[in-house]
């Protein structure tokens, strides 16, 4: 069986971990691997390297921090096929949407390239007699990332990239259910001349999550994951004085309007709610339609949903693979039979699904459920499976009324032909990231990524501007050179001249 180290200094490292867990390939079912799961030892390893790091990366220029992050950039694009693969091995997903994954991620590397640009600062000349003023922004030390299993490598880049960039020194602990691309990360890291200990990987469970919390010398954490755990992160992180963004879930809605198109809207429906298995933050799970283009649009998703080809994460010919683990699996199922039992109407059926040749596999067929309800579980749940429920509603503010009421405010879409409809949604709607028939609006790496309400703990978004401004913290420098000839006398008061 396989053994899946740590990445400490520069090297893989069994560190004094004891303790395993299992890495199952989800279309096989079988364990492929085992996992070290990190004691509070091993992750307080990793951060007395990570400080010692920091002492002299730090201070490196920022043009050699530039040239480190285009080779890393050149590395994973050479890299990214390789990477997609381990991805669907271990998470299922199939490797065309992997090397989407990949392909975002590398947008940040990109964004994070121009780092010396990013870093500038202010300055302002005379503010007072003889007196100059200028800003700029410092790394925090050592910050570490705590990421989940949908997006092994995209969202752990959202992250490391950035915080490198910056002078920072990272600590990831990646999920223990899908670690094995983080490894390849810290290899590609190394091999574009990061110095060791600048970026390291430790796997592990919640006591490495809680040791991650509690370390006195990491000054940042950034998160995501579900929401109870987010709010948990965000607690105890921040009541050890870190400096904390946690993104926790979503119940992401797409509005349907009379006037759009059936058929495009469908299309990107279907794809949004079912692409990666469902198991995506940003995947749409409800579709709310409103006035009569509910019928035509249940036709529509049902038709194509019947016809997604479900297999393998391998096979070139699959477009959905099954789900993380057999636990996940029977969530999914127990809330399809919930919404069955509380009314909603099932147009498919995934519960039975099964793929010839797989059968120990962790499928779950593309659902959608018709009819559904704001009081159902399935509606209130976070799914996080290829479940798509459909609401009927009026008027597109009653849409609007529904997805404000709602906890979440991660993502939200709107299909329709009308500007007015359009604009009323993307003011009124309480959601922090919005397409207009764009069913899936994850920003640019340029932008920031993040959501309202509790989709969000803390006050910065990830990547892009607020990224630096997360991992940075400003020192204002006031400054005067007097002649020696014509000293400057002190005064009791603030100077105004």
């Amino acid at each position: 069986m396989r053994t899946i180290e740590h990445w400490i200094g520069g090297r893989r490292s069994a560190a004094s971990s004891s303790r395993t867990g299992p890495v199952w390939n989800p279309a096989t079912g079988e364990q492929q691997a085992e996992v070290l799961l990190a004691e509070p030892d091993d992750v307080g390893t990793a951060v007395s390297v990570a400080r010692e790091a920091f002492e002299s990366w730090s201070q490196v220029s920022l043009s050699k921090r530039a040239k480190i992050l285009f080779k890393f950039r050149e590395l994973v694009d050479a890299r990214s096929r390789e990477l997609a693969e381990i991805i669907a091995d271990e998470h299922g997903k199939v490797v065309s949407d992997a090397l989407g994954e990949v392909q975002r991620g590398q947008e940040v590397i990109e964004f994070a390239c121009g780092i010396p640009h990013l870093l500038k600062g202010e300055y302002s000349d005379q503010v007072s007699t003889g007196v100059d003023m200028f800003s700029f922004r410092e790394p925090l030390g050592v910050v570490a990332g705590i990421t989940p299993f949908n997006f092994p490598v995209m969202v752990p880049m959202w992250m490391h990239p950035i915080a490198i960039a910056c002078g920072n020194t990272f600590v990831l602990k990646p999920s223990e259910r899908d670690p094995s691309a983080s490894m390849l990360v810290a290899e590609l890291w190394a091999e574009a001349g990061l110095p060791d200990g600048v970026f390291n990987v430790v796997h592990g469970d919640k006591s490495a999550v809680d040791a991650v919390l509690d370390h006195p010398e990491i000054s940042a954490v950034s998160f995501v994951g579900s929401t109870p755990i987010a709010r948990y992160i965000h607690q105890r992180a921040s009541a050890n004085g870190k400096r904390v963004q946690a993104l926790g879930g979503a119940k992401n809605h797409a509005i349907v309007m009379p006037d759009a198109d059936v058929d495009f809207a469908s299309d990107h429906m279907v794809a949004a709610a079912f692409g990666s298995a469902g198991e995506r933050c940003m995947a749409i799970s409800a579709a709310v339609t409103v006035g009569d283009a509910g019928d035509g649009l249940v036709d529509a998703v049902t038709a194509k949903a019947e016809k997604v080809r479900v297999g393998p994460g391998r096979d070139p010919a699959s477009e959905m693979g099954p789900v993380i683990t057999a636990q996940a699996r029977d969530r999914i199922v127990g809330l399809i039979e919930s919404g069955a039992e509380q009314g909603a109407r099932l147009t498919v059926d995934g519960r039975e699904y099964a793929v010839d040749g797989y059968d120990g596999g962790f499928w779950v067929g593309p659902t959608v459920i018709d009819r559904v309800t704001p009081q159902m579980d399935v509606y209130q749940e976070e799914i996080f499976g290829p479940v798509l429920s459909v609401v009927r509603v009026d008027s597109v503010d009653d849409a609007i009324a529904l997805i404000n009421a709602n906890p979440y405010g991660n993502g939200t879409a709107i299909f329709t032909s009308s500007g007015e409809a359009a604009r009323r949604f993307q003011r009124g709607v309480q959601v922090g990231m919005v397409g207009i028939n764009v069913p899936i609006p994850v920003p640019m790496a340029y932008y920031s990524f993040g959501g309202w309400k509790e989709s969000l703990y803390g006050d910065k978004h990830v990547h892009g501007p607020e990224g630096i401004s997360f991992y940075t913290r400003a020192k204002v420098v006031t400054s005067r050179w007097p002649h020696v000839e014509q000293p400057v006398g002190a005064s009791y008061h603030f100077p105004t001249s």
